[in-house]
């Protein structure tokens, strides 16, 4: 792999022609303080110039390393904007039409319900309205296991839906992956080979890979941290191919700035455009609203900084979110995975663009750096938004522990449980994720998810049929309740599953989960 060390000239030149940047470098130093986060990489454009692209802070903790520019990051579910523009560039070429059925290309494509099966359109897969439950099916794809981009798409249809059709938004990731999966269907070329040559190629995104092998053979590589286990730990690299078109991209700020120029110019590549990723017409439809978003209610005690910036409507696009912010249109994304979180913020009205790329597992870092930004470009009194997001963090935090207190707190410990321990030990199966061992041994339960290796600990009794299971891994934070249903004769006849904590990532859809028994020698699944 190419490593580059050293900003384009095109970056140098231009933050050279504009004046410094020591505001971001203070709120940048102050959110990588209170957030404890290692390091953070930032871009900023600004009619049609990068203004900025510089690193802040280290790669590993308690190394020298610094991060750079150039620094590679995870991106996470920023991906998405890819695999969206992708498709209208295809649609731009008469290869398919947004209002297309997704069968319609995809014969093999199949849901739960066969009326949405039917129904279910290319703009379908990107707006998050399908029925689908919040993160429903992640677990197939995150923590990383074993199957395949293919598989996932064939065990959707076994995935029960928790609302109707178009009734009601609710974030997925799987359906990202079936859109990522159209391209090879209509073009015969993988999603990977189509965003590299028809993307990253055309914009001199040098540095920027689908393969996690850029960030396990890479010099110049930002490492994952989080602190869930009680401390800032780092993390290995994962590798998250299976849901690539989801939220795999890695790269860096100085060619996401490359990134937020075309966007920022339509499709057009270059201060001229008269060269075109996709078309204005294109761009137009991906930053249109297609899912309205509820917006969120304000505690009577929220920081007076989120009353000032409320939003006034609330949207999901195609691949965007769309809202505004203090009277201009934001269209911007998140993006979370393992000790990686990231931002991307677009003020059309301004030129404005804003990337924010951290190596720690906490999104209030990027959120008080975008919104200083974007205040300083707005000309409004400064903002205390490091402040702002500490305290709703620490209050978000609170209230998840004290849920978690509450459920201890009405917990019956003098039960047992209704079979002896060896009787839970087994083998189950979910339609669609599959299967999980239990096993029994010196006087203890342990539970392993075939598919996934991060997914194995022991279960501890919790009351009654109920146990929790610790993961070993402690780095996930998830612990959940396991549940077990017994039939008339005593035999187990159902397993369900549910975080224990309220703040537990929405992909850990437990809850989704319907175990039953299965022979021990039954072929896998």
């Amino acid at each position: 792999m190419l490593n580059r060390f050293r900003l384009p000239a095109a970056v140098l030149f231009a933050a050279a022609l504009c004046p410094a940047q020591d505001y971001v470098d203070r709120v940048v130093e102050r959110a990588r303080q209170e957030f404890d986060v290692p390091g953070i990489a930032v871009a900023i454009v600004k009619d049609g110039n990068i203004v900025l692209a510089k690193g802040y802070g280290v790669r590993r903790q308690n190394e020298a390393a610094p991060v750079t520019a150039q620094s590679l990051f995870r991106i996470a579910s920023n991906t998405k904007a890819f695999t969206t523009a992708a498709l209208a560039m295809m649609v731009d070429e008469g290869k398919i039409r947004w209002d297309d059925p997704v069968t319609e290309h995809m014969p093999g494509f199949q849901l739960y319900d066969p009326y949405v099966t039917r129904e279910m359109t290319i703009r379908d897969l990107l707006t998050h309205r399908s029925g689908l439950g919040l993160g429903a099916g992640d677990l197939m794809f995150f923590p990383p296991g074993d199957l395949g981009r293919d598989e996932i798409v064939r065990r959707l249809r076994f995935i029960k839906p928790a609302t109707s059709f178009r009734s009601a938004y609710a974030y997925d990731n799987l359906l990202y992956i079936v859109a990522g999966q159209l391209i090879p269907a209509v073009t015969g070329k993988s999603w990977d080979d189509f965003v590299r040559d028809r993307i990253f190629i055309p914009l001199g995104m040098t540095n920027t890979f689908t393969d996690v092998a850029a960030l396990t053979k890479g010099k110049d590589v930002a490492t994952p941290h989080n602190t869930l286990s009680g401390k800032l730990e780092a993390l290995p690299q994962e590798d998250m191919n299976s849901s690539a078109p989801a939220g795999a991209i890695i790269t860096c700020v100085a060619d996401l700035a490359k990134w937020m120029r075309v966007q920022l110019n339509g499709g057009g590549v270059g201060t001229m455009g008269n060269a075109r990723l996709f078309s204005a017409a294109q761009s137009r439809e991906m930053w249109s609203a297609q899912t309205i978003l509820p917006i969120e209610e304000l505690s009577a005690d929220a920081p007076a900084a989120f009353a000032a910036t409320q939003p006034n409507f609330h949207a999901y696009g195609l691949g965007w979110d769309l809202r505004d912010y203090r009277g201009k249109r934001l269209v911007g994304h998140t993006g979370t995975l393992s000790g990686y979180v990231s931002r991307t913020a677009l003020v059309p009205e301004l030129k404005l663009g804003i990337v924010i790329l951290t190596n720690q597992e906490v999104t209030a870092a990027h959120a008080a750096i975008a919104n200083t930004v974007i205040d300083h470009y707005l000309g409004v009194p400064d903002a205390d938004w490091v402040g702002a997001y500490a305290a709703r963090l620490k209050k978000q935090r609170a209230e998840g522990e004290e849920a978690v207190r509450k459920a201890a707190g009405q917990r019956n410990p003098n039960t047992k449980p209704a079979l002896p321990l060896a009787s839970y030990a087994g083998r189950y199966r979910d339609a669609w994720y599959g299967d999980l061992r239990i096993q029994e041994h010196g006087g203890k339960l342990s539970i392993y998810f075939t598919h996934t290796p991060h997914l194995a600990g022991d279960l501890e009794h919790w009351q009654y049929d109920t146990f929790v299971a610790r993961w070993k891994n402690r780095t996930l934070d998830a612990d959940a309740y396991v549940t077990f249903t017994l039939k008339p004769d005593g035999k187990v006849d159902e397993v369900r599953m549910k975080a224990v904590s309220p703040l537990t990532d929405f992909s850990f859809d437990f809850q989704d989960l319907l175990f039953h028994p299965v022979a021990i020698n039954a072929p896998p699944k």
